[in-house]
C-alpha cells in the first residue's frame, strides 16, 4: 500500500458545474475537473501523489489518514435511514 491509498478520493458529478468534481477531503482543499469520470480520477490520483511529495519534502507531517473509515457503507445506512417512508 502506498501512502496515497491512506486518503479518501472522491470524483463526483456536479450539476451546479455540469462536470465531474474530483476532492480529496482531509488533505486538500480544491481539487480538479473534467468531462470525463476517469480522467478526472486518474488526474486527482496524480494531485494526491504530488501533495504528499510536498508535504514529505517540506517535512510536514501528513494529516490524518481518511481511508478505512467506511464512509460509503455509513452513507448509504444513513440515507436507508434518513428516507420518509
Amino acid at each position: 500500500m502506498n501512502t496515497s491509498s491512506r486518503y479518501v478520493k472522491i470524483v463526483e458529478w456536479s450539476d451546479e458545474d455540469q462536470c465531474y468534481v474530483g476532492s480529496c477531503p482531509g488533505l486538500f482543499y480544491g481539487g480538479c475537473h473534467g468531462d470525463n469520470e476517469q480522467e478526472v480520477f486518474s488526474e486527482l490520483c496524480c494531485i494526491v501523489e504530488e501533495t504528499i511529495e510536498l508535504y514529505q519534502r517540506d517535512g510536514r507531517p501528513l494529516p490524518s489518514a481518511t481511508s478505512g473509515k467506511d464512509y460509503a457503507n455509513k452513507m448509504l445506512r444513513f440515507a436507508l435511514t434518513s428516507r420518509c417512508t
